[in-house]
């Protein structure tokens, strides 16, 4: 019996039934649970049914929020833990259970970022970024592979899950919209110019946004402010979850330090989502145009993190670390410049250049 035959009788009886279905095991998994969002219901009067709650008795996976989904109306609150299973880390895809070293930042004085570190093999971070994090394409695949199963992704991602999560009658203008955010990945996006350059209407670009952030895929990073009721006012920049796959989508021939920034937000993603002390990771930029691409809030302090691909970075690359610095010297632990190159050095009062590959 082939795997998609399986698939939809073990959905037919899960529909036809719900309670019966999650009633068959002790525990269960349930994978692609928005497929199904009526079994939610039945999972929480089977919980409310225990004298003493299972811990883990239900694992539900799905590729997409449910928190946010129009056709799921249990949210199982009180009853569910959520997590973002994020791409592997570099660390991970080394056969490490690991994410970038955020936290030793966070627990050394700035003075001795430069000896923290112990010595890391140099990677190159094209092949890095090129590669990504996605399990099968980056574990089993090759380039030309990879090229191949981002195509197959792309069609599953437009013809199943977008079912499942809304109503987009036109896939073709949907893919391009795709390409044209993945061009954008690492900056703010410009909904009515986006929808101007494809000829479609801007509201429909919004909620196009919207399904893409919801499904995991072109995620929102939050601007800092010092004054936390301004952030919900400032435009958030965007990066696709996997910089292959945003290669692949934007189709430049060459990777740029776009994706290098946007591997660098896929570790501190991770390392964020296990951080005990909830970790928030923002970008920063002021009414002047001057930009930091990470900043991470952490226990009421914060490292600012820029990225750059160069090899050799100069003091125009971390000019805008120093000036965040001298604006948030009460909260700013220091400023940490990730590059292309090899060599560790303290840059500029309070700021530390070290290589990426050193840090995830």
């Amino acid at each position: 019996m082939s795997v998609l035959r399986t698939y939809a009788i073990v959905r037919t009886d899960a529909l036809a039934d719900p309670d019966a279905f999650v009633g068959r095991a002790p525990r269960m998994i349930i994978d692609e649970v928005q497929r199904a969002p009526e079994l939610l219901i039945a999972v929480k009067a089977a919980i409310d049914k225990e004298d003493q709650r299972t811990p883990g008795r239900f694992l539900l996976t799905g590729s997409s929020n449910l928190l946010l989904m129009q056709k799921v109306s249990e949210s199982l609150a009180g009853r569910a833990a959520y997590v973002t299973l994020e791409p592997m880390t570099c660390r991970e895809l080394a056969g490490n259970d690991a994410t970038g070293r955020w936290s030793d930042f966070f627990d050394t004085a700035c003075d001795e970022w430069p000896a923290l570190l112990s010595p890391a093999n140099p990677a190159k971070w094209e092949e890095v970024v090129r590669r990504g994090g996605l399990p099968f394409p980056a574990l089993r695949l090759n380039e030309k592979q990879r090229a191949l199963w981002f195509d197959g992704y792309t069609t599953t991602y437009l013809e199943r899950d977008l079912r499942a999560l809304s109503a987009v009658d036109d896939f073709v203008s949907f893919r391009r919209a795709m390409q044209a955010f993945a061009v954008r990945t690492g900056t703010p996006v410009n909904s009515a110019a986006v929808a101007a350059e494809l000829g479609l209407v801007a509201r429909t670009l919004r909620r196009w946004l919207d399904l893409l952030d919801v499904s995991f895929q072109f995620l929102q990073l939050r601007a800092y402010t010092s004054r936390r009721s301004a952030r919900v006012r400032k435009r958030p920049k965007y990066y696709w979850n996997d910089s292959a796959f945003a290669l692949h989508l934007s189709g430049w021939p060459e990777s740029g330090g776009v994706h290098l920034e946007t591997m660098i937000y896929a570790d501190l993603r991770a390392w964020a989502a296990l951080d005990r002390s909830r970790a928030s990771v923002m970008y920063w930029r002021d009414d002047d145009n001057r930009e930091v691409d990470f900043i991470v809030e952490r226990d009421g302090k914060v490292l600012a993190i820029e990225v750059k691909a160069t090899t050799r970075p100069g003091t125009a690359d971390w000019k805008h670390l120093v000036h965040f610095l001298s604006e948030h010297k009460r909260t700013c632990i220091g400023g940490l410049l990730l590059h292309g190159g090899t060599e560790t050095f303290r840059a500029s009062p309070g700021v530390v250049a070290m290589p990426w590959w050193k840090v995830v």
